[in-house]
Order: structure tokens, then sequence, then C-alpha cells
């Protein structure tokens, strides 16, 4: 029992110290945020940022809450403009096309997409302005 409980403590503390756990490094964009009450609670956006040195990239998706209509998935690259915010440009799996923005908000983010190129009218309409992430994971 107590060699099983030593593995276990092990375990954790390699879990918790991890690179690879939900608490991203001072300074970086690395995370999954979530908005579960777009277009007036009838959708939810969901983005993910990942990051190595100056790289960034982001992938999100999109679905309304009955299934209904286009759900986009989409991904692009990023640049980092300054501490707080970072552009990109992204496509999405409808071939819609456009570019954006991510402020920081604390530990969340506040994305705002505008379409550039309409391929599908029904996949658009998840992109606006000011849209408010939550991180998910958040300790």
């Amino acid at each position: 029992m107590f060699h099983y409980s030593v593995r276990m403590l092990c375990a954790f503390a390699f879990i918790a110290l991890s690179p690879h756990s939900f608490a991203a490094e001072p300074g970086s964009w690395a995370g999954e945020f979530k908005n579960p009450k777009l277009l007036g609670g009838k959708a939810v956006l969901q983005l993910s940022i990942e990051q190595q040195g100056s790289k960034v990239q982001i992938s999100f998706d999109a679905v309304r809450n009955d299934g209904k209509g286009a759900a986009p998935e989409g991904q692009g690259s990023a640049k980092i403009v300054d501490s707080q915010t970072l552009q990109f440009s992204f496509e999405d799996n409808f071939r819609n096309a456009g570019t954006g923005t991510i402020k920081r908000s604390g530990d969340d983010v506040i994305v705002s997409m505008k379409a550039t190129r309409v391929a599908n009218k029904e996949a658009a309409i998840f992109y606006g302005e000011n849209m408010p992430l939550k991180r998910v994971g958040k300790k």
C-alpha cells in the first residue's frame, strides 16, 4: 500500500509540474477558451490558442445548441501585436475566411472576427465583435 501511495504522489507531482498542465506560463497566450452563450444563448464558440515562442496558432469551432445549421471549424495563424493583443487570419471548413483580434481580459479573452470572404452565410453568423470567452480549466 505504501509503494502505491508513493507512486500516486509522484504521478500527481509530475502532472502538476508538467508544462502541459492547464496553467500557462506568464505572458503565454496558450489555452482553451469557451463562450457557451453565444448568439443570445443559442450557440457555443470554443477557441484554442497554441504557442511556441513567437509562433501562435488558433483553432475554433462553433455550433448552435439545437444542432441545426452550419457548424464551422476553423484555424489560422496569429501574430503577437503586444502583451495584450493578437491579430489573426482564419479560414473555416465552409471556405469562409477573415481576420480577427484576441485581447486579454484577465485570464479570459475577448475575440472579434470579421469575415472577409463569405462562402456560407449560415457559418458566418458566428463571427462577430467583442465576444467574451472564459478560460476552460481555470484553477
